[in-house]
């Protein structure tokens, strides 16, 4: 669905990010037809509705991201499926809390 990702695009290009970006989108009629068919296509690609209301879905790469995670969790070591989750929390709308979770760990373990 490109014209998704165009009409975020446009909003990004005024400067909207972040919680602005998506409080100026839930406000566009025409973004949110187009949401409602994504979240049908979403479905289609196996993406539960507690990810849809977890993660921040705004565009085609996103969903990709999303359903490639997923795909691997499934095959991939424990190491991975760490990195793996990682990675997921950059679809999070608050997804400085998890990064700044795991740095403090890391301090932790090394002593800082």
């Amino acid at each position: 669905m490109k014209a998704l990702d165009d009409l975020v695009g446009f909003y990004i290009k005024l400067g909207y990010t972040g919680s602005r970006l998506k409080k100026i989108l839930e406000k566009d009629k025409n973004y949110q037809n187009l949401l409602k068919k994504r979240v049908k296509q979403i479905s289609n690609a196996g993406i539960s509705k507690h990810e849809l209301k977890k993660y921040v879905l705004l565009t085609d790469k996103d969903v990709e991201i999303l359903k490639i995670c997923n795909m691997l969790e499934k095959k991939a070591s424990n190491e991975d499926k760490y990195i793996i989750r990682l990675i997921k929390t950059q679809l999070a709308e608050d997804w400085r809390t998890p990064i700044l979770k795991e740095l403090k760990k890391l301090q932790k373990k090394y002593g800082m």
